[in-house]
């Protein structure tokens, strides 16, 4: 078995992987030796962990697994199973990466997609030959209220409506900041993916982060829709550099 830690912008994902099947997921605010140790006490079968975050943190992981299992932190040298075309390798989210290494490992051999909403809209191309070529980023849908909110004098924050399809004209205030979020940012990221599939052929998409099921329910796209795409892909490298 194995602990995969995924730290994110917002949240921070605890996944026990028994080979490749996700037996037990958690999730907090911060890394805490509490939780790791009720895992241990409940999994003593773990053998190794690996880490990956996104944030700018001093965090002592030594501290919190000593004694429990070996662990490895995912950094600029680390081995991955996939090249790495981007320009600037050092600068490229550990998230993005792994996104796209998930993407790969749930369709190997293909043009491969992956679009990660939650707070950046991420999307990251990995070709048929296993090659990283890079994407891009956007703002994500709780991003853009509290722009509108905060860089206005008037706008109030208006929350995210998920569970419906938004009227195209608002015929107030807060329904015209939702048409004017929402619907344009399925516009838009159905727009990005048919602008990668008239390049890429047979392009297979795959959507995933904290607001994957409203994108999931309403692009036009045919697309898949894998929530722990990022804990895939980063036990995919955890399996490589343990083979090797």
């Amino acid at each position: 078995m194995r602990l995969i830690i995924d730290i994110g912008n917002t949240l921070l994902k605890y996944a026990v992987f028994h080979q490749n099947k996700i037996i037990d997921l958690r999730f907090d605010q911060a890394l805490s030796l509490k939780i790791v140790d009720s895992i241990y006490r409940k999994y003593p079968g773990i053998t190794s962990a690996f880490i990956a975050s996104v944030r700018k943190d001093n965090q002592q992981y030594h501290e919190i697994f000593s004694g429990k299992f070996s662990f490895l932190e995912f950094n600029n040298s680390t081995l991955l199973p996939i090249t790495n075309r981007y320009n600037t390798p050092e600068t490229l989210g550990k998230d993005r990466l792994a996104a796209a290494i998930g993407a790969s490992a749930i369709f190997p051999k293909k043009n491969v997609l992956s679009v990660d909403a939650g707070t950046c809209i991420t999307y990251d191309l990995i070709n048929k030959n296993a090659e990283y070529l890079g994407g891009g980023i956007s703002a994500g849908i709780r991003m853009r209220y509290k722009a509108l909110h905060s860089f206005t004098g008037n706008l109030p924050l208006v929350k995210p409506e998920f569970e419906k399809e938004i009227n195209l004209i608002g015929k107030s205030t807060e329904e015209s900041i939702q048409s004017g979020v929402q619907n344009a940012v399925l516009a838009e990221v159905d727009a990005v993916i048919n602008q990668y599939k008239d390049q890429f052929e047979d392009l297979k998409i795959i959507v995933t982060g904290g607001d994957y099921k409203y994108f999931d329910k309403y692009l036009k796209n045919n697309i898949f829709a894998s929530p722990n795409l990022v804990l895939i892909g980063l036990k995919k490298i955890l399996d490589f550099n343990e083979n090797k």
